[in-house]
């Protein structure tokens, strides 16, 4: 049976009605942790593991829709953006097959973009509505890890890429763009962030940190 995006559809009971009337208005991103699509897929629709997604996509390119885009899917977990909690009914998750330590091969990659033009499309989202796990989950999710290619998609409009700016007041403008963190995690805010933008920096905060958080503030700011 062939669902949303041309993906062979593969029920989840791991999903539910979205909450308040909500509808989609984010697409998270995240890596399986496990070494086959077909595990993933299988646990995701495994009732004892309480977790889902809307899509599975393999390496070799093979997508899987497990939960209807209009549905609510336990992908997300705890967290938030834009300062608004329960990511699951704000959301739509898809999770690529990797488990953080490789790099995303292009039949894969290709899905993925196609899938989000389609997304974006149905939605009527911007790019700035395409997050990774770890962007709603500071702290606690590292996902889809250093190795993903943001910028790749970000060529195509499929996501945000920062430029530099005037350096400003990171957890400020952090704030503006949609982050959120625990009391106290300032260091694991400055991680998330270079996580997706600035992969391979290391040591403290500095003013190119400053500067491109500045940008992503002031071009696209959470819109609760």
């Amino acid at each position: 049976m062939i669902g949303e995006a041309g993906a062979e559809r593969w029920p989840s009971p791991n999903c539910g009605e979205r909450r308040d009337g909500l509808r989609p208005s984010l697409v998270l991103l995240h890596y399986t942790a496990m070494a086959g699509a077909e595990a993933a897929r299988d646990w995701l629709c495994n009732p004892e593991a309480e977790v889902s997604a809307h899509y599975v996509v393999a390496r070799d390119g093979r997508l899987w829709q497990l939960v209807c885009e209009g549905q609510r899917a336990w992908h997300a977990g705890a967290g938030s953006w834009g300062g608004l909690p329960d990511v699951n009914s704000r959301s739509i998750g898809i999770e690529i097959a990797n488990t953080g330590l490789q790099p995303f091969p292009q039949p894969q990659m290709a899905v993925v973009e196609r899938l989000l033009r389609g997304i974006l499309a149905r939605w009527q989202l911007g790019p700035e509505a395409v997050l990774g796990h770890s962007d709603t989950a500071v702290g606690r999710k590292i996902d889809p890890g250093r190795r993903f290619d943001w910028k790749r998609l970000a060529r195509q409009g499929l996501a945000v890429w920062p430029e530099m700016a005037e350096p400003g007041a990171f957890t400020r403008d952090a704030r503006v763009f949609g982050y959120g963190w625990p009391e106290g995690g300032e260091a694991d805010l400055l991680d998330a962030f270079r996580m997706r933008f600035r992969p391979w920096a290391q040591g403290p905060l500095d003013d190119v940190d400053r500067g491109l958080m500045a940008d992503l503030a002031a071009r696209w700011p959470a819109r609760p």
